[in-house]
């Protein structure tokens, strides 16, 4: 059974060979919407029952726009096809184990698709290049001499490899919300310097390769650092404490992990550090639905003209295919990161912060559904801190706006999906 939605891919993929993803045919006219159904479980979408199927909007309406999509819509499909085949048993496994998804290739979809979003490169990011790229992390250990004399104790194989990756090799740990290379893998292999997500990700990848190699004759697992400065460290899994479960990671929770810090780095609307993404979002609504573009840095009160003025050039930059850290985020990449977080069904929340930027977007009747789906998902469970009945009201806020906005007797069903994307062509 699949932990994933229930996910169908646009009409008019097919695979070529030699490319690191499927590549769509034909025009971008036309083109299907990606559209999944929202299960209770996983054991739901399985068994095909009591789902409604939604759309997902944001490269249909970078296609509206005139922003090329094909990229990035065959990264989408390869990162549907891998979180396909994480079943309940192999999601909650270990990343020292990685069965089901390739972990790898998962995040490598990841970084393709945001790269494509941002850079509007004619040619995707070489997937397959990477992935060889971490096979010869592998290899190296090996070609270097690092590798331990033949039944040494695991400690002494995990110091070896330890001193071979973050030694020789020169990796090193650094801060995503300094640097958002940091928590793409393509960008620790190049730059050798990435989050303690991505650096266990590569551990973890590493320790695969040498198992089927042979040369692993333990049950390893992988100490996942929860500080700011720590690396992460294997150990043998026979000798493991109680007090070490914490720091499991887990296939699912990597990839969980990963599109929450995307979408909290890039979320447009960072008013309020102490409330929730969503409730920020909510809060903007008085500059007007659809206009985040023009005034997303109007609710910091606090902030200078100068770095009002930063941020709109960043803003500016992005438009143009400028990678750039922008402080008041990317509405493309925080898309992105909640489409995918969606179709990981990970948690109803994921569609109740979707509907929120949807609703900045003008997809007002996406919008609805989102809400309306979170709503039936979440109604037998209680609303007990203060945040969460926060939360709530502002749900029902947000739905009742909606509704007003698709009842007004001037509101057409023409899909205003370009307007978010081209107005404010000038920075200033």
């Amino acid at each position: 059974m699949s932990c994933a939605a229930v996910w169908a891919p646009p009409s008019g993929l097919s695979r070529h060979p030699g490319n690191s993803f499927p590549l769509p045919v034909g025009k971008r006219q036309g083109r299907a919407s990606y559209t999944f159904r929202v299960c209770a479980s996983a054991g739901d979408a399985d068994e095909g029952s009591g789902g409604i199927p939604l759309r997902m909007v944001l490269h249909n309406s970078l296609d509206a726009a005139g922003v090329a999509t094909e990229h990035a819509r065959a990264a989408r499909e390869g990162f549907a096809k891998q979180i396909g085949r994480l079943t309940r048993l192999n999601a909650e496994s270990s990343i020292a184990i990685s069965r089901g998804a390739d972990l790898a290739r998962t995040a490598l979809c990841i970084a393709a698709e945001d790269d494509s979003l941002v850079s509007h490169s004619s040619v995707p990011l070489p997937v397959d290049a990477f992935i060889a790229r971490l096979d010869d992390l592998s290899t190296g250990f090996l070609a270097a001499g690092f590798l331990p004399p033949s039944g040494a104790p695991p400690e002494v194989f995990f110091d070896h490899l330890d001193r071979y990756l973050f030694g020789y090799k020169g990796f090193r740990r650094s801060n995503e919300m300094s640097d958002a290379r940091a928590i793409y893998l393509h960008s620790a292999l190049t730059c050798r310097s990435g989050s303690a997500l991505m650096l266990s990700l590569i551990y973890s990848e590493m320790l695969k390769t040498l198992r089927l190699y042979g040369l692993l004759d333990f049950d390893e697992e992988i100490s996942f650092p929860h500080d700011h400065n720590s690396l992460p460290r294997g150990y043998d899994k026979q000798k493991s404490k109680l007090s070490d479960e914490p720091n499991i990671m887990t296939s699912k929770s990597l990839l969980v992990e990963i599109l929450q810090t995307l979408k909290g780095m890039f979320w447009p609307f960072q008013s309020n550090h102490s409330s929730s993404l969503f409730l920020n979002a909510v809060a903007a609504h008085h500059d007007g639905p659809g206009n985040a573009g023009n005034s997303q840095a109007r609710p910091h009160g606090n902030i200078s003209a100068i770095e009002m003025a930063a941020a709109k050039a960043a803003q500016h930059r992005l438009m143009r295919g400028v990678w750039t850290n922008v402080r008041f985020g990317d509405m493309r990449r925080a898309l992105a990161a909640c489409e995918r977080l969606v179709l990981l069904n990970h948690d109803p929340r994921e569609l109740r912060d979707y509907a929120a930027l949807l609703y900045h977007c003008a997809h007002y009747e996406e919008c609805l559904q989102y809400l309306t789906s979170y709503q039936t998902a979440t109604v037998f469970q209680p609303k007990s801190s203060p945040l969460e009945i926060l939360e709530d009201d502002a749900v029902a806020t947000l739905r009742a706006r909606v509704s007003l906005i698709l009842a007004e007797d001037g509101w057409t069903r023409r899909r205003h999906t370009a307007s978010y994307w081209t107005k404010n062509s000038e920075p200033w």
